[in-house]
Formats: C-alpha cells, sequence, structure tokens
C-alpha cells in the first residue's frame, strides 16, 4: 500500500479517482477547498486552497506522499480558456511538485489536456503531432507538462503527463454539453446546440479515472493520450442522447453559433493501450446510458448543489 495525494479530489474527475484509489487498498489523503457532503469513508480530507503561497509545501511536509496524483486546476465553463487562474495554477503546481521531489516522492502524474495540440490536427500522436496551443488554458498546461518532464529528469522521480480529451458523466457541470442536453430532453424542454459538426473524442469520465489511476500505479513516462480513441461527429453524440430519450425532436441543431475553437481532433491510443495496458469499460453507447440514468435519478440535489 502507497500513500497517495489527490489534489482537485472533490472535481470532476478526481471524485471518481478517490474510490478506485481506494479499492486498491492505496492510502489517499485528498485535497479539496471543501470536503464534498457525499465523501467515501476512509480518505484522509485536507481542505487547503493550493493557490496560497506556502500552502503546497506545508501540505507536502504534513502528508509526505510516496505519489502525487495531480488533477487540481481552474476548470470554470465557458471562462477557464484564458482565465487568469490558468497561471496561478502553473505557479501552485511547480511549488507542490519541488516539495513532492524535496520529500523524496517517488511518482508524479499529473492532467493535461488535448488543448496542448495545435488546433483542429485531427489525430493525436503523443510523440509527433505539433504542440501548438491557441489558449492561455493550453500554454500554462504545456508548460507546466514540459517543467514536469525536465524537472523530473534531473531529481529522479517518475512522472507521466495524461493529456485529457473531452469526458462526460456522472457529476459533469451542468452547462457542459451531454449533462446540459441530456437535463433539456429530461425536462422536456429544447436543447439549442450548434450544427454539431465538430469530430472530436469523448470518453465518460469513470473511465478517464481508471486511466488516471492505472497510470499511476504503471511506470510509463511522459505523455499519455487518454481518451476513446475513436472520433465521432457531435451531431452523431447528440442523436443518440436523443434516441436513447426518446425525444430526438427536442434537440435543434444549429440554433447556436459554434463555440469558437477546436472542431477536428481525436487521440492516439495506442501508448495508453499498449504501455499502459488500459482500455476503457464504457463505449458511447453504454456510457451515455449511464449518464443519463444518473441525471434521472440525481439531476434535482446536482441543480441544488449548483446553486450554492
Amino acid at each position: 500500500m502507497s500513500t497517495v495525494l489527490v489534489t482537485g479530489a472533490s472535481g470532476f474527475i478526481g471524485r471518481h479517482c478517490v474510490p478506485i484509489l481506494m479499492a486498491k487498498n492505496h492510502e489517499v489523503h485528498a485535497i479539496a477547498r471543501r470536503k464534498p457532503a457525499t465523501a467515501p469513508t476512509g480518505v484522509t480530507w485536507h481542505e487547503t486552497d493550493l493557490l496560497v503561497p506556502g500552502a503546497p509545501t506545508k501540505l507536502i511536509d504534513q502528508v509526505r506522499p510516496e505519489s502525487l496524483l495531480h488533477l487540481g486546476w481552474y476548470a470554470a465553463p465557458g471562462k477557464f480558456w484564458e482565465a487568469r487562474e490558468n497561471t496561478e495554477w502553473v505557479r501552485a503546481s511547480l511549488e507542490l511538485i519541488s516539495a513532492f521531489s524535496a520529500n523524496n516522492g517517488k511518482r508524479v502524474v499529473a492532467a493535461g489536456s488535448c488543448a496542448e495540440y495545435e488546433t483542429n490536427c485531427g489525430e493525436c500522436v503523443e510523440a509527433t503531432t505539433p504542440l501548438l496551443p491557441s489558449t492561455l488554458y493550453g500554454t500554462c498546461k504545456h508548460g507546466l507538462g514540459s517543467i514536469l518532464d525536465s524537472f523530473s529528469k534531473q531529481t529522479g522521480f517518475s512522472s507521466a503527463w495524461g493529456r485529457v480529451f473531452f469526458l462526460y458523466g456522472p457529476h459533469e457541470d451542468p452547462s457542459r454539453l451531454v449533462a446540459y442536453v441530456v437535463r433539456s430532453l429530461l425536462q422536456g424542454e429544447p436543447a439549442l446546440c450548434s450544427t454539431g459538426n465538430q469530430v472530436l473524442d469523448f470518453l465518460h469520465v469513470q473511465d478517464v479515472a481508471s486511466a488516471f489511476v492505472a497510470l499511476l500505479e504503471s511506470e510509463v513516462k511522459g505523455p499519455i493520450n487518454i481518451a476513446s480513441g475513436r472520433p465521432v461527429a457531435v451531431r452523431d453524440l447528440l442523436h443518440k442522447i436523443g434516441e436513447q430519450l426518446g425525444r430526438p425532436e427536442l434537440i435543434h441543431l444549429g440554433a447556436r453559433e459554434a463555440s469558437p475553437g477546436t472542431s477536428r481532433i481525436w487521440a492516439n491510443t495506442e501508448k495508453l493501450a499498449k504501455e499502459v495496458g488500459w482500455t476503457p469499460r464504457y463505449n458511447l453507447v453504454f456510457g451515455l446510458q449511464q449518464t443519463i440514468e444518473w441525471w434521472r435519478k440525481y439531476a434535482p440535489l446536482a441543480h441544488e448543489a449548483t446553486d450554492k
């Protein structure tokens, strides 16, 4: 059993990683600004704001983890792309990683993003696709990933960088695409969408969490795409949601302008499958079905939590 420190443990990905780590008998220390009301038992929670200078060092000195799963970042939908918090998270992350190394930590796995790749580049291969981020978020993620890789080689701890693509599933912010469409149709309301011509790579959040834990437990180093490896047109994704809920007429394609930015990007996941030895549990149909059932059961509670 190893001691694992998880940042962003109450976030969309982190809250799914914690029970997986517990099931694998790790001693889990979870960081969040506020402990979730439904936190699993057996986890040591630290209500800490890592953006406060000195807080990351103090926490690492206290916990002295063997492994660090760094998922914490600013992720407010629609705001995070150019937010100043991105630079603040780079500084906090560097302090966290430096303190981890000084306390003889052994392995760091941190969350990167497909936003690091060249915009609309189609299939992304870790070692060959150009890294030309077009947003502050992507630039900060790319910069941190490069520093982590160089620093780990210099100081001797092991590190990997999981580049996340597009995700969906339980506890997703209600304003994000899949959650918005599912909730709208469940309430019998129209879902106003763009034309849906974007071709993207979607993976269920529980698979994303499982992939991060598998990467943490492996010895694989460097960047790894965390995705399904299956491109899908957004209009086809929305059509599947409409079919499953029996309300396809409520999905209004072309009712909104498409958001500027990425419209064609998906992952090559050969490295994830062959080197990490991980494959998804959910296909798109099964994943959407599970997500719909979760929203059907928990939508009122999720709405209340969002309003607070």
